[in-house]
C-alpha cells in the first residue's frame, strides 16, 4: 500500500518546476532590489558597490529560501518559504549607518542575528512580551519612518526637489497602481517591479534621469564586509536588536498561515524555532555582507494559492534560481544603474504597505479593550515624536538620544512597558493560600499563546497582501 504523500512534500516534475519556481521569484524580486537601492542611496554608494551588495542579497535569499524548504537538521521550517531582506530591518539598519556609519550598522546585524540564536531557547516566554498590539505599533512605526527616508529618494541628498524627481517617482507609482489595479495573479504581485521598470523607461525617454549600469561582466562573489570591519556598539545597536526578537511574534503568525496553506497542520513550537535558527543564520552572512537582517516571508503563498501547487520543493527551486541570478554580474550591475527617483516612488509605495500591515494588526489586537488604545495612543506618540522632531532629544546623553532617538525602539519599548502595566493592573487581587494555589494551578494549566497547536487568532501577524 502506498503511503499519501502530503502536498507540501510532493514532488514536481521538472517541466513544470521551472515556470512555477520563476513565478515565485518574480513575485519577489522587487523587495531586494527596493530595499538595496534604498539603503545605497541612503549611503551614497557606486554604482559598483551597489551591484555587489545586491548580489549578496540575491544570493542569501536564495540561499535562505533553500534552507527554510529543504531544512537542515533543526535548522528550517521545511515550509515552501521565500527568505527576504527585512524591509523594516532596513529601515533600522538605514537609520543606525546615518547616526553611527555602515560599520557600525554591519556590527549590529551581527549582534542582531547573534540575540535571536540565543533567544530561540526562550521563545515561549519571550513572544509574550510582543502581541499584534506591540507589532502593531512597531511596524507602523517602521513604515511611516521608511516612506520618509524614501522620500529622501526623490529630494536628493541636499532636499532641493527636482521638478523632473516629483514626476518621474509620480509616473512610477500610477504605472505601479495601474499595474496592481488592471493584472491579475502573479503579475499583480509583481506591480511594485513593473513599476521600476516603466519608471526607468520613462526616465530614459523623456530625459527625467539616466540609466547607467555598473562596468564587468561575467560571474562575481559579493565583496566581504564592504563597509570595512565591523564595529559592535550594543547602544546603537539597540533598535535592531529589539526588532530581531519582535520577529519571533511574526514568525509565528507566519508559520501557521503557510502551514495551512500547505496542507500541514501547524505547528509553531517545532516550526518558529526552526525558522529563527535559519534567519539568523543567514543574517549572520547578511552582516558579512553589507545587508540588513534577513527574514522569512509568506509573500509567496498569493503564488501557492494561485497555481494549488503546495510543495516546497518549488520554492526550493526558486531559491537556486536566486542564487544563481545573484552571481550573475551583468543582471545585478545593470539594475544598479536605476534612477533613484524611480527607486524613491517604489520604495513610498513598498513601506507604505508596511504602515498598513502595523494598522491591520492594531485592528486585530481589539483595541475596544480596556487600556488598549491607550496603549497605542502613547507608545504612537512617542515613537512619533523622533520622527516629526529630529532635533527633540540633541541637549540629552548620548545614550538617551540613542534609545529614545530612535522611534521605532522608543515606541516599540514605550508599548511592551504599558502593556505589562496594564495586564498586572488587570488581574483580580488574590487573598488567602486558597486563592494562591488556584492562580498557580490555572498558571500550569493554561497553555501559552504560542506553544504547538493553533494560536489564537489575534495573536498571529497578519499577511502581507498578495500585492
Amino acid at each position: 500500500m502506498t503511503a499519501t504523500i502530503a502536498p507540501v512534500d510532493e514532488r514536481v516534475p521538472v517541466g513544470r518546476l521551472v515556470p512555477l519556481a520563476l513565478q515565485h521569484v518574480l513575485a519577489m524580486a522587487a523587495a531586494p532590489v527596493s530595499t538595496v537601492f534604498l539603503t545605497a542611496t541612503a549611503l551614497r554608494l557606486s554604482p559598483a558597490e551597489t551591484a555587489s551588495v545586491l548580489s549578496a542579497v540575491l544570493v542569501l535569499c536564495g540561499a535562505g529560501s533553500l534552507l527554510q524548504s529543504l531544512g537542515v537538521g533543526n535548522v528550517g521550517a521545511r515550509l515552501p518559504f521565500i527568505m527576504l531582506p527585512g524591509g523594516a530591518a532596513t529601515a533600522l539598519f538605514i537609520q543606525i549607518s546615518a547616526d553611527h556609519g555602515p560599520a557600525v550598522a554591519s556590527g549590529s546585524v551581527l549582534l542582531a542575528a547573534a540575540l535571536l540564536l540565543a533567544a530561540v531557547p526562550l521563545y515561549g516566554r519571550i513572544v509574550r512580551l510582543f502581541p499584534p498590539l506591540v507589532m502593531g505599533v512597531t511596524v507602523l512605526l517602521i513604515g511611516i519612518a521608511m516612506v520618509r527616508v524614501a522620500a529622501q529618494l526623490i529630494t536628493g541628498p541636499t532636499g532641493e526637489t527636482a521638478r523632473g524627481s516629483v514626476v518621474l517617482a509620480g509616473a512610477t507609482v500610477a504605472v505601479t497602481l495601474a499595474a496592481y489595479l488592471f493584472l491579475r495573479g502573479v503579475w499583480r504581485q509583481s506591480a511594485v517591479l513593473i513599476g521600476m521598470v516603466a519608471g526607468t523607461a520613462i526616465a530614459v525617454a523623456g530625459g527625467l534621469g539616466t540609466f547607467s549600469p555598473a562596468p564587468g561582466s561575467g560571474f562575481s562573489l559579493p565583496a566581504l564586509f564592504p563597509y570595512g570591519t565591523p564595529r559592535f556598539d550594543v547602544l546603537a545597536a539597540l533598535p535592531l536588536l529589539v526588532f530581531s526578537l519582535s520577529t519571533l511574534a511574526e514568525i509565528t503568525g507566519q508559520t501557521v498561515l503557510n502551514s495551512e496553506t500547505s496542507g500541514r497542520t501547524p505547528d509553531p513550537g517545532r516550526d518558529v524555532p526552526r525558522i529563527a535558527r535559519a534567519d539568523a543564520l543567514m543574517s549572520l552572512f547578511a552582516g558579512t555582507l553589507g545587508a540588513s537582517l534577513m527574514v522569512t516571508s509568506s509573500e509567496n503563498i498569493g503564488i501557492s494559492r494561485l497555481t494549488g501547487v503546495r510543495s516546497r520543493f518549488v520554492t526550493a527551486a526558486a531559491g537556486g534560481v536566486l542564487v544563481a541570478v545573484g552571481l550573475l554580474s551583468p543582471l545585478s550591475r545593470a539594475v544598479a544603474g536605476l534612477p533613484p527617483a524611480v527607486v524613491g516612488g517604489s520604495a513610498l509605495v513598498v513601506y507604505a504597505v508596511i504602515a498598513v500591515m502595523g494598522v491591520q494588526m492594531l485592528a486585530r489586537s481589539e483595541l475596544a479593550e480596556r487600556g488598549h488604545s491607550m496603549i497605542a495612543a502613547l507608545a504612537l506618540a512617542v515613537g512619533l515624536l523622533p520622527i516629526v522632531a529630529p532635533t527633540l532629544y540633541d541637549g540629552f546623553p548620548g545614550w538617551i538620544r540613542t534609545l529614545l532617538g530612535s522611534g521605532v525602539v522608543a515606541g516599540t519599548l514605550t508599548a511592551v512597558l504599558l502593556h505589562a502595566l496594564f495586564t498586572i493592573a488587570d488581574r483580580p487581587p488574590r487573598t488567602g493560600a486558597g486563592a494562591r494555589q488556584s492562580g498557580e494551578r490555572q498558571s500550569r494549566e493554561r497553555p501559552p499563546l504560542t506553544t504547538p497547536g493553533r494560536p489564537r487568532s489575534a495573536d498571529r501577524a497578519p499577511a502581507p497582501p498578495e500585492g
